[in-house]
């Protein structure tokens, strides 16, 4: 992730172009010794690394499906304590990093989950569904007359949103264009789920919404401004790393294995991909429990 200070590690650097590479010709349009190539090292070099490419296939989905849910819970438990709209402002800010640094991720997850095998591909739709049920206990709190598939509705309308960057093309250039592309998908996801007040259901901080910024989440949320508590409505039902198949009113949700949205949720400072167990070793849920 662009947060990470130290420099990546080797294991890391060929997931990274992995990653890349997967995303721009396709999982079998790419071979090992490409991906070898990219990072300086022989083909057979990178056997010391992994076992494969459907290895790294395993590492990078379940990785990031992983250090999505890590993320989202540290800046749950760091954000200011009692107030739920810093919370889900440092979690909109989060997916939005995630959103823009890992482009490459989202359209991998997009096109090739189905080639995961099953375990792995459980554990990546049981680490989505813990991610969206985090952000949903948020959302209920600042809005907590929101019927709960409502919520539901609005943070996969939210993740469809923030996940569109494979579709942005470039920033416009440098910083600026990066920003300012953060800075229209950060008012973009907080109008979404103003809009949950616009039917009557006051929210802790009633007409008042949360300042995007840079500063952190606690001084955004002691910045307000007015909102404009009009009739704006959104459902949609969009994952973090893929695309739900939504019940009938909303009431709940299952992961599909078909691909073509551009879809995944985000995090900024958590551990290494490498961290996830299970990523390729294809450790998943049991078959008791139930997948996204």
């Amino acid at each position: 992730m662009s947060t990470r200070t130290a420099a990546p590690t080797r294991r890391e650097q060929i997931l990274k172009q992995a990653a890349r590479l997967f995303a721009e010709r396709g999982f079998h349009g790419v071979g090992v010794d490409e991906i070898g190539a990219a990072v300086g090292i022989s083909g057979p070099g990178l056997y010391r690394h992994f076992a494969g490419k459907d290895a790294m296939l395993a590492e990078l989905l379940v990785g990031i499906s992983g250090r999505l849910l890590d993320g989202g819970r540290k800046r749950v438990r760091g954000a200011a304590q009692g107030d739920p709209a810093a919370v889900l402002a440092s979690l909109i800010d989060g997916h939005i990093d995630f959103a823009l640094d890992d482009r490459p991720l989202i359209t991998l997850h997009d096109r090739e989950l189905d080639r995961l095998r099953e375990s792995d591909r459980k554990l990546v739709r049981q680490l989505q569904r813990q991610y969206v049920e985090l952000w949903v206990e948020v959302v209920r709190e600042l809005y907590p007359r929101v019927p709960e598939a409502q919520a539901r509705g609005a943070v996969h309308a939210v993740f469809g949103l923030l996940n569109s960057t494979p579709h942005l093309g470039s920033y416009g250039g440098g910083p600026v264009g990066r920003e300012a592309t953060e800075a229209l998908l950060r008012r973009l996801a907080h109008g979404a789920f103003a809009s949950l007040g616009g039917d009557g259901h006051e929210s802790h901080r009633p007409h008042e919404k949360v300042r995007g910024g840079r500063e952190g989440a606690a001084g955004r949320a002691a910045r307000t401004e007015p909102v404009d508590r009009g009739a704006r409505e959104g459902s949609v039902g969009h994952a973090p790393l893929g695309v739900y198949e939504v019940s009938e009113g909303l009431e709940g949700f299952e992961a599909s294995d078909t691909s073509g949205a551009s879809d995944v949720p985000g995090v900024s400072n958590v551990s290494n991909i490498s961290d996830v167990s299970g990523a390729s070793g294809g450790s998943g849920v049991s078959d008791g429990e139930s997948s996204v």
